[in-house]
């Protein structure tokens, strides 16, 4: 195959205008998706002065949203509705439920209510990576896919940062009921132009045919859809500890006043959508230039998920601009890997199993949701400080990128019919 030029490489990886109002659209869903995630954690020490309850009890509200979650995913649901009916609206109707929770969640009294308020957040976002995942691996090629999930991860990482920076400038302003009612009901205004530009065509409109689609069996048969899935949760452990208490870190132990952990926190979650949206843009123009897809995903997802592994020093340093320096660099290392991750899903699976296997994955993954946040609360109960919470996390990410280097098969569309092709 002849080498391309750099005109040539660049043409192949620009995006079309209806290709860009669609990511768009994801990512400011991703966005809000994970600023409702984050608003707990932004009101955790008001929630928890109000409600009288322990440090254990706010980690299991953290980690009742990613029970249901995950569930849903693991079970196969949410890849099954989103392969059974039009993804866009399948993807509409989630967001509705889960915007309508957090805006319930500003008017509940007591623990119970609010633990079943984040059951049913977790029920509502469980179908938007399988949607993701079968939007992209049907309307983007190859060439354009890391990018495309770079900017809907994008979202994932700044929808923390805004959640944090707005979010605790509100609390201490207006109180967190109001934030999170202000919060639901707003987001609703994005299923405006969702019904009027979400894809149409025939591949993400029309039920997927049964007979045509890989099996639970065939995906779960693949080596590499359970490496896969040990490698987001590894990943997502790191992840959903930052995001549920790094908050309550920085007031806690570093002492912050509201208003100043707002400014403080929400800036390595900025750096770990920018790191993760150029190293998007990057491995695709590596890969249009003749790299391999192998060498260049996992690279990325090894490298990034290696060198967050600084987090640990945060914790150790006393001076606060050092620390939020050090925590910016675990960041951008974090968005190295990020960047990749559904990239390589997709290329694995394949259009007709890019629901399936995103499903079962990102269910696996995000048990590390019910784990981080409860472990964390216990940890923190048991010791009085956050220095062992923080190893665990570097630890798990360490494993995540031995997970994807060498656990992973080459990326490559996994052949099914090796295995039973059945409904």
């Amino acid at each position: 195959m002849a080498r391309m030029t750099a005109p040539q490489a660049i043409a192949r990886t620009a995006l079309s205008g209806k290709e860009w109002r669609v990511l768009i659209l994801l990512l400011l869903s991703a966005l809000i998706n994970y600023i409702d995630r984050t608003t707990l954690s932004v009101a955790a020490t008001d929630i928890q002065r109000e409600l009288h309850l322990t440090n254990t009890q706010v980690g299991a509200l953290q980690s009742a949203f990613f029970a249901s979650y995950a569930l849903c995913q693991l079970s196969f649901l949410a890849g099954w509705v989103v392969g059974r009916f039009h993804v866009g609206w399948v993807l509409g109707c989630g967001f509705l439920l889960w915007s309508g929770a957090t805006a319930m969640t500003g008017t509940a009294t007591t623990f119970v209510v609010i633990f079943a308020l984040r059951l049913l957040l977790g029920i509502g976002e469980s179908v938007s990576y399988p949607a993701y995942s079968r939007i992209l691996a049907n309307e983007y090629p190859e060439h354009h896919r890391g990018l495309a999930n770079a900017i809907i991860d994008s979202g994932t990482k700044v929808g923390p940062a805004l959640g944090i920076l707005i979010g605790g400038l509100l609390v201490s302003q207006v109180g967190w009921r109001v934030f999170f009612v202000i919060l639901g009901v707003g987001s609703l205004l994005w299923l405006v132009p969702w019904a009027a530009w979400m894809p149409r065509g025939k591949r993400v409109a029309s039920r997927e045919d049964a007979s045509e689609v890989p099996s639970i069996v065939a995906i779960l048969s693949e080596r590499s859809a359970w490496f896969t899935a040990l490698g987001l949760f590894c990943g997502n452990y790191y992840w959903y500890f930052l995001i549920t208490w790094l908050p309550a870190y920085l007031e806690k132990e570093r002492h912050f006043p509201k208003a100043k952990m707002a400014l403080f926190g929400w800036l390595p979650f900025l750096a770990i959508g920018v790191s993760c949206v150029f190293s998007g843009w990057l491995s695709d123009r590596m890969i249009a230039r003749g790299g391999s897809p192998t060498r260049v995903r996992k690279g990325f997802a090894g490298t990034g998920l290696t060198f967050a592994t600084i987090l640990i020093p945060v914790v150790l340093v006393r001076d606060p601009s050092l620390a939020l320096g050090l925590l910016t660099l675990a960041c951008i290392s974090f968005g190295i890997y990020t960047s990749n991750l559904f990239a390589i899903t997709q290329s694995l699976a394949g259009p007709r199993a890019a629901g399936r296997w995103t499903s079962f994955q990102n269910g696996f993954g995000n048990l590390a949701g019910v784990l981080a946040p409860w472990l964390t609360g216990v940890v923190v109960d048991r010791t009085g400080e956050f220095y062992l919470a923080f190893v665990v996390a570097a630890g798990f990410a360490l494993a995540g990128a031995a997970m994807f280097v060498f656990g992973v098969g080459p990326i490559e569309r996994v052949n099914f019919r090796r295995v039973q092709i059945a409904p």
